[in-house]
């Protein structure tokens, strides 16, 4: 099975609509290849229609211009893009596509494709919330940044249960940026005060 694989910058606050302002004084050699790992691990871009709109406005145009993030640009319209919208749409960046029938359904499709490497969702915070939702998330790997953005969409909304994750990697970088790549896993058993008393502090 293909991984479906979350790939996000993030505020320490937890919101990851990102605001230029606070994102791009912190982006560096270390973030770029952090980058640079979480596309090269896949072969299809799983996008909402805000994310993608935004993609399509910039990044043909870089790879005509050949600077130095053409190479970068080249790699985004070559790799197949499905894009979640609920209106018909005609797109003018190549390799692009409607997802087909709903989403849940297509993302299983997609992730039982034997040809495919990895499904990679960049940005796209409310694609990423409903398959969390539903269990369809295999990796959220998030560059936490060091500041508090204090307004903008959270990743995390509200709902009647927590989500568990396991830390499978951490790095940090000179600028305070963690990367932490996190997997969902099962809730832990039910423990009680009872069970932890023994762990408080002795004090004086």
């Amino acid at each position: 099975m293909a991984k479906v694989i979350s790939t996000l910058f993030i505020s320490a606050d937890g919101v990851a609509e990102i605001d230029p302002d606070w994102h791009l004084p912190y982006f560096d050699e270390d973030m770029g290849r952090a980058v640079s790992e979480d596309y090269d691990s896949a072969d299809v871009l799983l996008i909402g229609r805000p994310t993608y709109d935004s993609f399509a406005g910039a990044w043909p145009d870089r790879e005509a211009q050949g600077g130095d993030d053409a190479p970068f640009a080249k790699q985004l319209g070559d790799v197949r893009k499905v894009v979640v919208s609920r209106q018909s749409l005609e797109f003018s960046w190549r390799n692009s596509e409607l997802i087909k029938g709903d989403l849940l359904d297509a993302v299983a499709s997609l992730k039982a494709d034997a040809g495919s490497r990895g499904i990679l969702i960049p940005g796209s915070i409310s694609v990423v919330q409903q398959l969390l939702a539903a269990g369809l998330v295999d990796e959220l790997r998030l560059l936490v940044h060091p500041v508090a953005a204090r307004k903008g969409r959270k990743l995390f909304d509200d709902g009647d249960a927590p989500y568990h994750l396991r830390v499978t990697a951490t790095e940090v970088f000179p600028t305070g940026v963690i990367r932490v790549i996190y997997a969902p896993v099962a809730a832990p058993g039910k423990v009680g005060y009872d069970d932890v008393k023994d762990q408080v502090p002795r004090g004086e």
